[in-house]
């Protein structure tokens, strides 16, 4: 099920953002790219539509997906 970012409050929207981002390891390119920086990266990504919030209720777990994965 997508859930449309908007409809998450502010606060737990960053968290959750944050949460994915982390869950993605170490970077391991030539420029160190802060927390901060990588967030407004996906919350665009979530206001252009390119990214969706995907809620399973099957493992009752959220993800960041790319609508192109979908």
């Amino acid at each position: 099920m997508i859930i449309p970012w908007q409809d998450i409050a502010p606060e737990t929207l960053t968290n959750l953002i944050e949460q994915f981002i982390l869950r993605e390891g170490t970077d391991y390119g030539e420029v160190e790219i802060s927390l901060s920086d990588k967030v407004a990266y996906v919350r665009r990504q979530l206001q252009t539509g390119d990214a969706v919030i995907v809620f399973s209720e099957l493992h009752e777990s959220v993800d960041i997906k790319l609508r192109n994965q979908m």
